[in-house]
């Protein structure tokens, strides 16, 4: 496996690293550009969870494949799903939060989602976005209503987790702009391996 660079993070060595915040934050992007930098796989939970047909996996089999993935030695995982989170926190070592503000966070996602749609982009396992996306306000519909209507949501529960004494063996880095995650990952390249 190669070897791990010192880490922008504050430790010296990062392995396992949790991506999280809301839908159209980043997180994959993040997660792709972190993982090559670190040399370490990539794991994107949605696509993992949404098999053909947007249908999720099993809840006991999305816990045992992410179990599987977590159990080796170095990763980047993004994503929020609360039924594998533990799994994921208690072999990460640093958890990275993606905060960014409401408003770039609504542009980045309905321009994505329009690429998408008109593109008829395949996400996971054959499955498309659809104009549902851009013109359903229902937030089991629509990812874009689905990050207008949880951004407060996760900036509460992961402001709290990263002050929780039970999560004191994670390190977290909050994120809260472009230009923090543009610094961050150069920051990350130029750190000696």
């Amino acid at each position: 496996m190669a070897s791990l660079r010192r880490s922008v993070l504050g430790s010296p060595i990062v392995r396992r690293v949790s991506v999280v915040g809301t839908s159209g934050s980043g997180k994959s992007r993040l997660g792709r550009q972190l993982a090559a930098i670190l040399g370490v796989p990539h794991v994107e939970l949605d696509g993992v969870n949404h098999q053909p047909g947007w249908e999720p996996l099993p809840a006991e089999e999305f816990r045992r494949v992410v179990a599987a993935k977590a159990a080796t030695d170095g990763w980047v995982i993004d994503g929020n799903y609360n039924t594998v989170q533990a799994l994921v926190w208690a072999r990460a070592d640093t958890v990275v939060w993606l905060d960014l503000p409401k408003a770039t966070v609504m542009r980045q996602i309905t321009w994505r989602t329009l690429r998408r749609v008109t593109g008829r982009q395949e996400l996971w396992n054959g499955n498309h976005e659809t104009w549902r996306n851009l013109l359903s306000w229902d937030p089991e519909q629509s990812v874009i209503s689905w990050a207008w209507h949880k951004h407060a949501e996760y900036r509460s529960t992961y402001g709290a987790a990263a002050s929780d004494p039970a999560n004191s063996h994670l390190r977290f880095v909050r994120l809260a702009s472009r230009r923090d995650v543009d610094r961050f990952l150069d920051r990350a390249c130029r750190e000696p391996g």
